[in-house]
């Protein structure tokens, strides 16, 4: 799942949240007479049942819905509702009787949950249809390459583009360019032109028709896409050209190969480690925030200068943003545009600086980049541009690392591949093991890296 999609759905699941919240509380309130605002213990006694049913929604999200009751407006909204709803109103009679929640013995409590399934039909299309009307940027960019396309039958393919979340920008011919007038679509040239057009434009997606288009083209603009981060979908002819993990989908009637697959595509498990991230970093700040308090003054009292230092880092989909650090140099870098890293022995790093890399302490400030949704715990590292420029010119599939948020540490780092890259080794290395946790992450591998991270010896490149 691409990151605009993913904001769109972090809108609609926060506006469900929402709702359920509030008709849940209205209906308590107009059915409890001994409801009351300003009473902790009243408050204290309602808190589980809030509770069960915000996980009785958390598991129809889950396991129930599926990435089209989200991004297609055309979905029968109707059909999942009415299923939604059986397994709700039974995953909370579950718990009710379960753990004895005696307050339903005189309220029907099923009635919240019918009232929150019937606004959520009425309202949920509509704001879908809104979100991404006032939002055409949350569209994935894509570019459409093919071979007589006018002629290949494709025009109802580029028609359902916009139902699945998808912003056609242009297209690129492979052969002499021709008319396409019929489809209204912004030519960009021959295929020869793909490295100038992803310079020049934002491209989130290319889609290939691969028929009548060689092989060694096909492999030559893939190699092309992954060297900028742009993920590729197939529209297949020759499945035979397939050697990398793939999965299949369709658009319309058409079927496609969509390459350099994570888990992480998939709907569910974007949203497990959404919501792990957010409270796994929400609890570190709030654990350790006397540890953070305690950092900040020994800075402060050890060399003159700010607390953090916030470099400019490149992000999923090579997005900028501000990485919070502890300061641990008397003189930093230019945080937007430096370019110097730090090297062994370095002069710049201060005494508790020292203590704060060996430990990985100067890397705790990064859990406010994971809630504003910039990072994650666990992803590859995030990397200055210019080192991200050197990386590309040196590594082909160094950019695909971007499909996914940077991480405060990740799996390179707890086998040991963090620090320079200044041999072909280093940097390969790295962006194996990203590449790796990218393709095999499961929820368990973001578990056991931070176990390896706490308690394994993984300092020792760190200077």
């Amino acid at each position: 799942m691409n990151s605009k999609n993913r904001y769109i759905l972090i809108k609609l699941l926060l506006f469900e949240f929402v709702l359920l919240n509030l008709v849940l509380t209205l209906y308590l309130y107009f059915r409890l007479p001994e409801f009351s605002f300003t009473e902790p213990a009243f408050l204290l006694k309602m808190f589980p049942i809030s509770l069960i049913y915000n996980f009785g929604w958390l598991f129809i999200i889950l396991y129930i819905r599926d990435k089209e009751f989200y991004f297609d407006p055309n979905y029968s909204y109707f059909k999942n509702i009415l299923i939604s709803l059986f397994f709700f109103v039974g995953f909370v009679s579950t718990l009710v009787i379960l753990f004895k929640i005696r307050y339903f013995a005189r309220s029907t409590f099923i009635f919240p949950i019918f009232i929150f399934s019937y606004l959520n039909l009425l309202s949920h299309k509509f704001l879908l249809k809104f979100l991404k009307k006032k939002s055409a940027n949350l569209f994935s960019k894509t570019l459409l390459i093919g071979s007589s396309l006018e002629n290949s039958n494709l025009i109802g393919f580029t028609k359902n583009l916009d139902r699945y979340g998808y912003h056609l920008v242009g297209y690129l011919e492979d052969g002499i360019e021709k008319s396409k007038n019929k489809l209204k679509l912004n030519v960009f040239g021959n295929i020869s032109e793909f490295t100038n057009v992803l310079n020049s434009h934002p491209v989130d997606e290319v889609f290939i028709a691969v028929s009548k288009i060689e092989e060694k083209k096909i492999i030559e603009l893939i190699q092309i896409a992954d060297s900028f981060g742009v993920r590729v979908k197939l529209i297949p002819e020759n499945p035979e050209l397939l050697a990398k993990k793939f999965k299949t989908g369709t658009i319309g009637d058409y079927a496609v190969y969509k390459l350099r697959q994570s888990p992480l595509d998939n709907f569910n498990k974007t949203i497990v480690k959404s919501l792990f991230d957010f409270c796994f970093a929400f609890l570190c700040i709030i654990i350790l925030s006397p540890i953070f308090l305690i950092i900040a003054v020994l800075i402060l009292l050890d060399s003159k200068g700010p607390v953090f230092y916030t470099p400019l880092r490149k992000g999923e989909s090579g997005n900028s943003f501000k990485c919070y650090k502890f300061r641990t140099m008397s003189i930093n870098d230019d945080p937007l545009f430096g370019t110097k890293s730090t090297i062994k022995n370095d002069p710049r790093i201060t005494r508790i600086g020292k203590l704060l890399r060996k430990s990985n302490l100067d890397e705790l400030p990064q859990f406010f980049n994971v809630l504003k949704g910039e990072m994650s715990v666990i992803g590859p590292r995030p990397h200055r541009a210019n080192l991200q420029q050197d990386f590309r010119k040196s590594v082909n599939d160094y950019m695909v690392r971007s499909y996914i948020k940077p991480g405060i540490t990740g799996w390179a780092q707890v086998n040991g591949w963090r620090g320079p890259t200044i041999t072909s080794e280093q940097k390969n290395e790295r962006i194996k093991h990203d590449l790796w946790y990218i393709e095999n992450w499961s929820f368990w591998l973001d578990i056991k890296i931070i176990f390896m991270t706490i308690f394994g010896r993984n300092g020792k490149n760190a200077f």
